[in-house]
């Protein structure tokens, strides 16, 4: 029988009634459910179990002193945000028990599945005690782990990985007593940039490397450029195509050297190279894994064995584009893989309907959000794509309106949008739901135009960026009005291709600053100078964010003019992405 009893990290031990003997069942119980895993989806799969069904026994299982914690606030608490740990673990396996009446067990590893048996082998890691545990239905949410890289030096003292609250304290408390006046981050996805703002707020000096071509490697590079752009206006150093070959200094690091030979002095490091799914212990026992490396499952959450199921961020999702498995562990993704995993062991017919891999995250004065397929994706799965930047003020300007950059991906053949980026100051996450919500049922386009936003200067502008994301699409998929990206131009400029480039902006804008070999012919002046242009030759149109360039090429098509393209974006865009 279970020995251990329900513990909190950080209290004593709390009496609680046997969870019964193995393979028996207490008065009255229909079915014994053990659940291992106490974060997000075991959680969640344990409170959906128990609403369902009243009778059965529930009993959770995990390794660490925290369960039901907000691993996503993790970087603010170590930041000048959150104050103490219990904003973030609101919950101990007393208020299980009370609110569900579900036995959790924490400090408590699960070493052995044995499906034939249905008997499990756990250990407790306070008494070192070893026992067994028989089960009806078992949910794996064992959650995932850092990938930890092969460093020289990696596992010195002050190199840190952020995983679970442990971690966090052991970070914050490096930050609040050894005043470290530099930081280096490997890694700029969600978890090493919201470090990298959190770092700062605390006065360290904070350096970021990342092996791919540009931060955020999830988003595309034109996209991308702004994040790193803002890191540098706030004073993080940015390196990018290097790699950390080792961390030099006894006993801690005191220097990271890099592939490059570049030297930086750090009195701590904070690995967030990623995460992979925590699968050891299902592998062990025969349970199949998908081709992103997590458990492999389907809509019901079920594993290849009878009553093993799987959730959370130790389970494969797909997408709801490709249809594809997909691995993106997140918080929400679990909490819904686990509620419907806790539906399904007790009767429920709730299912799975796959992910878009929506993400969002803040940076300093910076939301960035994602969902769907980036154009690289887009184009890596056979889509023939068209692409919009558009430039606009989350709300009218005269109402403190701050300017998004919103880049959309839609298939040209149907019309259909594939995925959404948007970098800005507010109101993205307004907009990127808006998006999420569209491409979940198909929208296309020209729908967007359609929609019935709410409106009122405090809020919006009298054509929402959505909606006018949804026009420039259409312009270009329906009606003519064909977009040419920076990346796009460049590449022709490069190849020595015949194009003429018009700045449709006042002159003093084009002598501040233009597209190498534009010339300046301002949108009113158009139509005086259609004689001197080549109605055959590729032209290309802009302004500075795209309007007025639209509103050029407009009248160059209605002349007659065969293949006339507006700049993505405009000057704003390609002066952050056209310049090599």
């Amino acid at each position: 029988m279970v020995t251990g009893v329900p513990w909190s990290a950080g209290s004593s031990k709390i009496k609680m009634p046997s969870v019964g003997k193995p393979g028996g069942f207490m008065r009255g119980v229909i079915m014994k459910i053990i659940i291992i895993g106490g974060v997000a989806a075991g959680t969640s799969a344990a409170a959906k179990a128990r609403r369902n069904n009243e009778n059965a026994q529930i009993t959770l299982f995990d390794a660490d002193s925290d369960v039901s914690y907000s691993g996503c606030g993790l970087p603010y608490f170590i930041g000048t945000e959150v104050e103490g740990r219990e904003q973030l673990v609101p919950r101990d396996a007393a208020f299980f028990k009370q609110k569900y009446n579900v036995d959790v067990y924490t400090r408590h590893q699960v070493l052995e599945i044995q499906p034939q048996s249905k008997v499990l082998t756990v250990q407790n890691l306070v008494t070192q005690e070893i026992f067994q545990e028989r089960y009806d239905k078992l949910v794996v949410a064992t959650g995932a782990k850092s990938v930890v890289p092969a460093i020289e030096g990696g596992n010195k003292p002050n190199v840190f990985y952020l995983r679970n609250v442990i971690n966090a304290e052991r970070i914050r408390e490096q930050v609040l007593t050894a005043n470290p006046k530099s930081a280096v981050i490997v890694g700029s996805g969600f978890i090493g940039l919201e470090m990298a703002e959190n770092l700062t707020a605390r006065g360290i000096a904070v350096s970021v490397v990342e092996m791919a071509g540009h931060v955020m490697p999830a988003l595309d590079q034109d996209m991308a450029v702004y994040i790193a752009d803002h890191l540098v206006e706030k004073g993080v150093q940015v390196i990018v195509n290097d790699s950390v070959i080792r961390l030099e200094g006894e006993p801690s690091v005191s220097k990271v050297i890099l592939k490059s030979g570049k030297e930086i002095d750090a009195d701590f490091v904070i690995m967030a190279v990623g995460v992979r799914p925590n699968v050891e212990l299902t592998q062990k026992a025969g349970i199949k894994l998908g081709p992103t490396g997590a458990i492999k499952v389907n809509r019901k959450m079920q594993t290849n064995i009878d009553d093993i199921y799987a959730c959370g961020d130790c389970a494969e999702s797909y997408s709801l584009m490709t249809g594809k498995p997909l691995y993106r562990p997140l918080g929400s993704t679990a909490n819904k893989m686990g509620r419907i995993t806790g539906d399904q062991i007790t009767g429920g017919d709730l299912e799975f309907r796959g992910i878009l891999g929506t993400g969002i995250f803040k940076m300093f004065d910076m939301v960035v959000g994602q969902t769907g397929l980036t154009e690289k994706e887009a184009k890596k799965e056979g889509y023939e794509v068209v692409v919009c930047h558009n430039i606009k003020p989350d709300k009218p300007e005269y109402y403190h309106g701050s300017e998004m950059v919103i880049k959309a991906v839609a298939d040209k053949n149907t019309g259909k949008i594939l995925g959404v980026q948007i970098v800005g100051r507010s109101g993205v996450d307004k907009r990127i739901d808006v998006f999420v919500t569209a491409i979940t049922f198909g929208a296309k386009a020209e729908d967007l135009f359609h929609l019935d936003l709410a409106y009122a200067p405090p809020f919006s502008t009298t054509k929402d960026p959505v909606m006018y994301t949804g026009m420039i699409l259409d312009n270009a998929i329906r009606r003519g009005r064909g977009l040419m990206t920076p990346a796009e131009l460049q590449e022709k400029i490069k190849n020595g291709e015949e194009v003429k480039i018009i700045d449709a902006r006042v002159t003093k804008q084009y002598e501040k600053a233009h597209v190498e070999g534009a010339v300046n012919i301002p949108q009113e002046n158009i139509r005086k100078a259609l004689d001197s242009l080549d109605k055959e030759m590729v032209t290309v149109t802009y302004c500075n964010k795209g309007v007025t360039g639209n509103a050029a090429q407009n009248i160059l098509i209605n002349h007659d003019f065969k293949k006339v393209y507006n700049l993505s974006g405009g000057y704003k865009n390609y002066s952050k992405n056209g310049k090599k």
